[in-house]
């Protein structure tokens, strides 16, 4: 029997748990909510980041190394050596994060935003943030590689602490003046960098090892993927809904009190995802990844780390600041394109990979 793209989507999603098949419906919920909260609770921003976690509102960072545990639980460590073996896999998502992800968005910021020099820095800013984070998520329910998104996730935040201080020097400081251009320079801490991939990435990675490895060696591998993990995966979800509402919630007032250059902003991130996804795929399409790893390079080369993006804007430009804006639109845009990039990489299963990758 022949299995068509428009049999994938249907027969994947009817696997899903009404939680997962919803998704796209409980984010948005969770965006309105979050906005709502911003608007009606006064001082709750105040409230919510009275205590931080690695430079980040103590909630927010809560709710992400929720999000990131059970996924980490689920990877099978003893095959990332398959992974690392792939060197199309590590090269490209390597030239893709740290080379032409920061020049494309680069570009596009100029393009769009040539007369709004906070809103540029701010975009920019979010283009050398390479994601570490919700991608895993993306990843996940996208049915990519899970192994290969660990690697990938790893492999980006050690660059991140070594590259992201230089690049934000070189395209905010000496790109534009080589070009003529005005530029605005960005003094980041790389220790602080570091300390944020330390807790976001660090302590999930670790609980998930650890997880695995105890369970395993208790119960099983069976036991383990088909009892155990079934139990905590929702958990993963629920801390992104979470994650959503609080970080909508310090950002509400700032969103919905500046609607037109929310537009203005959203126009060139919206380019950016279409721009990234759709090359990296093709990418992993010509270079004969397969299918799950295709869609793996895709989204971790079209994800970005909005936390540390905000971070970084907030803590150099201040909470008031256009570049604050920008990488607070970030996410705005980012997950509910992401979240339909999901189902196009599904539909896209089928038609462009074959039968065979739907075992």
């Amino acid at each position: 029997m022949t299995v068509t793209h428009r049999d994938v989507v249907p027969a994947v999603v009817g696997r899903l748990s009404r939680l997962d098949r919803f998704l796209p419906l409980w984010i948005g919920l969770a965006m309105a909510a979050g906005l709502l909260l911003g608007r009606l609770v006064p001082g709750l921003d105040r409230v919510l980041e009275a205590v931080t976690l690695g430079g980040i509102s103590l909630p927010i960072a809560l709710g992400l190394l929720v999000m990131m545990y059970p996924v980490l639980a689920k990877v099978r460590y003893d095959r990332l050596d398959t992974v690392t073996r792939d060197r199309r896999l590590l090269v490209s998502s390597l030239v893709l994060n740290w080379i032409i992800g920061p020049a494309v968005m680069f570009a596009l910021a100029w393009i769009f935003l040539a007369d709004h020099a906070e809103f540029r820095t701010g975009l920019i800013i979010v283009g050398l943030a390479r994601c570490i984070a919700m991608v895993i998520i993306w990843n996940d329910l996208a049915c990519g590689d899970r192994e290969a998104a660990a690697v990938l996730v790893a492999l980006n935040s050690v660059f991140q602490v070594l590259a992201f201080g230089l690049l934000g020097w070189f395209y905010l400081a000496v790109l534009p003046g080589w070009l003529g251009l005005s530029g605005a320079a960005l003094h980041v801490s790389g220790w602080d960098i570091a300390a944020n991939v330390l807790v976001f990435l660090g302590i999930p990675l670790v609980a998930g090892y650890l997880t695995r490895r105890i369970g395993e060696r208790a119960r099983g591998r069976a036991w383990y993927e088909q009892r155990f993990l079934p139990r905590i995966g929702p958990v993963a979800l629920y801390g992104l809904l979470f994650t959503i509402v609080i970080l909508f919630a310090l950002q509400g007032e700032a969103i919905t009190g500046s609607p037109w250059d929310v537009v203005l902003i959203s126009v060139p991130l919206l380019a950016y995802f279409a721009i990234m996804w759709s090359g990296s795929y093709a990418l992993g399409r010509a270079l004969g990844l397969g299918y799950e790893r295709t869609t793996t390079l895709a989204f971790t080369a079209a994800g970005n780390n909005f936390e540390l993006a905000i971070a970084v804007a907030i803590g150099t430009f201040g909470v008031t600041s256009g570049q604050a804006l920008a990488g607070v639109v970030g996410p705005l845009i980012e997950v509910p394109v992401l979240v339909a990039l999901v189902y196009v990489s599904l539909a896209l299963r089928s038609r462009l990979f074959g039968e065979d990758s739907l075992a």
